[in-house]
């Protein structure tokens, strides 16, 4: 592979060299911004080998370079070893930026070009880089070239994955309905019009769903809102009839995907809301300048607050994939003792547990299994070069979830295989204290999760330990595993946290070469109280599996953590024993019984 990097890097620089560019960027993402993308648009991935989610490769004439965060760092390096590309680690003190980094690579240039494709770069982040490296030197930045097109040679076709209905029993809320708070908003905002580009939004406001990109049920497309008429523009061969005929009865117009461009440039509207931040250079130029109203899409915050529907749809999901993880839990150790398991078969095993249960559409996520040293890459995902041995000692993390009809589920366990040393034990017990001090948590409406944050880490933080990545993000209702616009995160998240909100609750400690440990569940954000102060929020958890108690320090517990842990497994036993029966009854028993 790392000769195939190389061979790649060199025939981007005669492309570079042929077409006026000194450097060329390329993100993550594809048009719609998207955090997953479907292969078409990997281009990052395909010029560097570096295969996690979030990055950012650039190559200059001589050198290269790629930047990512904390999730990826460890992996990131095995990756890039060899490669040429030097690994930029995001938020460490010390790391240049891109632009920091560009203007020092080519300082030497008389005149240097730096290449982004408008197609997958947002307005925002070209505008950013034009003026960070304006300052910089004599460097101009242009938007109109992908080079992929002509070196990627065998690149995969944009996904034609067939789009399907969403139905109310699951949504819980009309598309007309949606569409009529959406043009409330615009109004309110002195927009009429609005173009959305993210996938999950124009599934969540078109009660659709598609395939299109691995572990998200999307679909390409552009959705335009307009004052008098809706128009989706994506490829017609993924519509069956009965879309079509939803379509149709919802008055929604179908045109081609590619004539997005056309269709914002006679934009008969007065303005239209375009945020600049997620829209992707070529569609935002395209709108007449007079016509553009800056601001934020409102339907990230109208989704991200569950409905009723959505809510039950959500307790009726984890408890089916709650029966699925006990069942796993309960078959673990013994075929680990039995010996043959690998850290692919248990990801298969539990993948077919999930697939038995009613309403499963597949997993929401690349299921991570680390045993041992492997638990402390975050982002770890097992590959047959990389699948090792699970042994009866030690401690493995899996972070797995999935996606039903009616929800979609992300929890993680760090499970103890057999002996542990004392430091595996207090650094669990430290991510549990963490993991239940944020969900006892209350708090004033209004607040958003930087500011209550600091609550998971607290008791890590006070014996010298911490984490690097959020503490937790949103959930889609039968959509993206992740969605904000809220998160807990050490970082300044200004999102209001409000009731219906799903959020997951997952610390971790990774010590490198050693192991790692994380704990998650997903949570829903309801109503507490009232007081002479404000309303008050807290959080109801719907995540329903065993929390493994053979590694906690008990001397380090509270009472009323204690008491929060026993209560927590009174009440998955009480939920999933009548779904099981046998051995696996008796092994959730024991997995609840009081500390």
């Amino acid at each position: 592979m790392t000769h195939t990097i190389n061979e790649r890097v060199g025939r981007l620089r005669s492309w570079m060299k042929e077409n006026g560019f000194t450097a060329f960027v390329f993100p993550s993402s594809d048009p719609h911004n998207s955090e997953y993308v479907a292969d078409h648009w990997k281009s990052r991935e395909w010029i560097s080998g570096f295969s996690g989610s979030a990055g950012t490769a650039v190559v200059t004439l001589e050198h290269a370079a790629l930047w990512t965060d904390s999730r990826y760092f460890i992996a990131a390096e095995k990756e890039l070893n060899g490669t040429g590309f030097q690994l930029m680690k995001l938020r460490v003190e010390g790391t240049p930026s891109v632009s920091e980094w560009l203007a020092s690579e080519l300082s030497t240039y008389e005149r240097a070009v730096v290449g982004l494709d408008g197609n997958v770069n947002s307005f925002a982040e070209v505008a950013a880089l034009e003026q960070e490296l304006a300052t910089k030197g004599n460097i101009t930045v242009r938007t109109d070239a992908d080079p992929m097109a002509e070196l990627w040679t065998d690149r995969p076709a944009i996904p034609d994955n067939m789009v399907s209905l969403h139905p109310l029993e699951y949504s819980g809320e009309s598309t007309s309905s949606k569409v009529s708070r959406v043009r409330k908003h615009l109004l309110d905002c002195g927009a009429d019009g609005l173009l959305v580009t993210a996938l999950d939004e124009i599934a969540w406001v078109l009660n659709l769903r598609g395939s299109d990109v691995h572990c998200n049920p999307v679909f390409v497309s552009y959705l335009l809102i307009s004052p008098e008429n809706i128009t989706l523009y994506i490829n017609n061969v993924k519509l069956p009839d009965d879309v079509k005929a939803y379509l149709m009865s919802e008055h929604i117009d179908v045109q081609a995907y590619e004539s997005v461009v056309e269709g914002l440039r006679l934009y008969v509207g007065k303005s239209l809301l375009v945020d600049m931040s997620s829209t992707n250079y070529s569609l935002a130029t395209a709108v007449p300048f007079e016509k553009v109203c800056s601001g934020v899409s409102p339907i990230a915050s109208m989704k991200a607050v569950k409905n009723k529907v959505e809510q039950d749809g959500f307790r009726a999901a984890m408890l089916r994939d709650g029966v699925a993880v006990v069942k796993f839990l309960a078959w673990l150790k013994s075929a680990v003792e039995a010996g043959g398991q690998t850290e692919i078969s248990l990801d298969d095993r539990l993948t077919a547990l999930r697939a038995e249960q009613p309403k499963f559409k597949g997993i929401s996520f690349d299921t991570i299994v680390g045993y041992e040293a492997h638990g402390a890459i975050v982002h770890y995902e097992a590959t047959p070069e990389t699948d090792i041995p699970v042994q009866p000692h030690g401690l493995v993390l899996i972070d797995s979830g999935a996606q039903y009809l009616d929800g979609t589920t992300d929890i993680t366990r760090t499970i103890a295989l057999g002996e542990l040393s004392e430091e595996q034990r207090r650094v669990y017990t430290l991510v549990l204290k963490g993991h239940i001090q944020l969900d006892r948590c209350r708090f004033p409406a209004g607040a958003c999760g930087s500011q209550i944050d600091a609550l998971a880490r607290a008791p890590m933080w006070r014996e010298g330990y911490n984490y690097m990545h959020g503490t937790g993000h949103g959930v889609g209702s039968y959509l993206n595993v992740h969605e904000g616009p809220h998160q807990i995160r050490m970082e300044w998240r200004p999102a209001p946290l409000q009731a219906g909100m799903t959020v997951t609750n997952e610390p971790g400690i990774y010590l490198e070469g050693k192991f790692g440990v994380r704990i998650e569940n997903t949570l829903l954000i309801v109503p507490a109280e009232s007081t002479a102060f404000g309303d008050f929020l807290k959080f109801e958890t719907l995540t329903l599996a065993p929390i493994d108690t053979a590694p906690i320090v008990l001397e380090m517990l509270s009472t009323e953590e204690r008491e929060w842990l026993n209560n927590y497994h009174h009440r998955v036993y009480e939920s999933l024993s009548p779904y099981l029966e046998g051995n696996e009854k008796e092994w959730l028993r024991k997995a609840t019984l009081p500390i």
